[in-house]
C-alpha cells in the first residue's frame, strides 16, 4: 500500500463506531425528553390556581374572520412581603396592587398593548364576590385599594365595572420577589435613563443618567417602585415601568436569552414560581399556547399606554390623587371591539425601543418621566 493512502477501517469497526454513535444520540434524546418533562411538571406545579371570575360584563362572539378571540388579561403586581424573596425592603406593604395592567391581544394574535391603569386613580369601587362572601364597595376610593380588600378577584370586578363594556378573560398576578427572580435570570436589563434619579429619602437609591444602564434584579425592582423623583407622581413611574417592561420583553425574546438554556429555564422558574392565575391561564399549557400563539407578532406592535387621566387641583377634595380623563371612553371602545390604539399610539412606547425620531415634545415628556422617548 502507498504511503499516503490511508487505510479504511475495518467493516466491525465501522459498525461498533456507528453503534456508538446511534447509543449516544439516543441517550442524549431520552435525556433530553425527560428534562423537558420534568420541568414542564415543575413550572405546572409552580403557578397557584387563583379563584374564578365573577363577571359583569359580557364577551363578544369571536369574529369569523378571525383565528382566534381577542383576549384582555388583566396583570397585577402586588406589593406583599409575604414571600420569598419579597422582603426587598424595611416597609411591611400593604397587600395592594402596586402595579395594574390591563393587557389586550388581538384576535389576530399580531399585536397586542397594555394599559397601566394609576394605583392612585379615585373610583367608585363595585361590591365583589369572593369565597362566597359579598365584600362592600366604596365611592371615590383608591383603585389599588380593591386588591387590599379582596384580592384579584375584587380587582377584575372593579376593572369591568369601571371600564364596562371591557371584559376580562383572564388575570395574573406576580410578587416582588419573582419579578427580582425573572430580571436575574436573563442576566439583568439595560433601559435608557436622560437624567439621573434620586431617592435618598424612601428607597436611598440614585440610578445615574446613561443610553444604556444595567440593571440587576435589585436594582430594577427599586427603578420600578421609585416614586419620588422628578415630578414626583404615580404617572412617571407608571411611565418608568412601561418602559422596563419593554425592555425586559425585548431581553427575553433576544438571542442572548433564547439560545441560552439556562437562562429561559431560569426565567420560566421565576415567572411560574411567584404566579397566581386564574383557572384558564394556571397551567404551563396554557402559557406556553399562548406564547406560541403572538410568536409571528412583531415588537414594534406591542405597546403600553396610561389610561387617560388628570390630577386634581390643589385644594380639591380629590388632591393629590388622579381622575378618568373623559378620553377614557374612547380607549376603553377600542379594546372593546378590538381595535388598535389609533390616535392614543402617539404617547405609547414600544417593545421594540425608543423611537428613532421622536418628537421634541415626545422627548420633553419621556424625560419629565425619566426615560427616553
Amino acid at each position: 500500500m502507498p504511503d499516503d493512502e490511508t487505510p479504511s477501517m475495518a467493516p466491525h469497526h465501522r459498525r461498533k463506531v456507528l453503534r456508538v454513535i446511534l447509543v449516544t444520540h439516543v441517550v442524549l434524546a431520552i435525556v433530553t425528553a425527560v428534562t423537558v418533562v420534568l420541568a414542564y411538571r415543575h413550572f405546572d406545579a409552580n403557578i397557584a390556581e387563583g379563584p374564578p371570575i365573577q363577571h359583569h360584563n359580557t364577551k363578544l362572539a369571536q369574529q369569523p374572520d378571525q383565528p382566534h378571540e381577542p383576549l384582555n388579561i388583566l396583570i397585577m403586581g402586588s406589593d406583599t412581603r409575604d414571600c420569598a424573596g419579597c422582603h426587598v425592603d424595611s416597609e411591611a406593604g400593604g397587600g395592594v396592587s402596586d402595579t395594574t395592567i390591563l393587557l389586550h391581544v388581538a384576535a389576530d394574535r399580531k399585536s397586542a398593548y397594555g394599559i397601566s391603569i394609576p394605583r392612585d386613580l379615585l373610583v367608585d369601587r363595585p361590591d365583589c364576590t369572593v369565597d362566597g362572601r359579598t365584600v362592600p364597595g366604596g365611592r371615590q376610593v383608591l383603585w389599588n385599594a380593591a386588591y387590599a380588600v379582596g384580592g384579584p378577584e375584587c380587582t377584575v370586578e372593579q376593572v369591568e365595572s369601571v371600564f364596562a363594556p371591557v371584559y376580562v378573560d383572564d388575570y395574573l398576578t406576580i410578587d416582588f420577589g419573582g419579578f427580582k427572580d425573572m430580571v436575574d435570570a436573563i442576566n439583568g436589563v439595560n433601559v435608557c435613563i436622560p437624567v439621573p434619579l434620586d431617592d435618598p429619602t424612601y428607597l436611598h437609591v440614585r440610578f445615574d443618567a446613561g443610553e444604556d444602564v444595567h440593571l440587576d434584579g435589585t436594582q430594577a425592582l427599586n427603578y420600578v417602585r421609585l416614586r419620588h423623583v422628578l415630578a414626583g407622581t404615580d404617572i412617571g413611574r407608571m411611565k418608568r415601568q412601561q418602559s422596563f417592561i419593554a425592555a425586559m420583553t425585548h431581553k427575553v425574546l433576544s438571542a442572548d436569552t433564547l439560545t441560552r438554556p439556562d437562562r429561559l429555564l431560569g426565567f420560566a422558574n421565576a415567572l411560574t414560581g411567584s404566579l397566581q392565575a386564574s383557572p384558564d391561564l394556571a397551567s404551563a399549557n396554557a402559557l406556553v399556547d399562548l406564547a406560541l400563539q403572538l410568536k409571528d407578532a412583531d415588537l414594534a406592535h406591542l405597546r403600553f399606554v396610561t389610561m387617560p387621566n388628570f390630577l386634581y387641583a390643589e385644594g380639591t377634595t380629590g388632591y393629590p390623587h388622579v381622575g378618568l380623563d373623559s378620553s377614557y371612553k374612547r380607549l376603553v371602545q377600542r379594546v372593546h371591539h378590538d381595535e388598535p390604539l389609533g390616535s392614543f399610539a402617539r404617547d405609547s412606547l414600544s417593545a421594540n425601543g425608543p423611537k428613532k425620531h421622536p418628537s421634541p415634545q415626545e422627548q420633553d415628556d419621556a424625560a419629565a418621566a425619566g426615560i427616553c422617548a
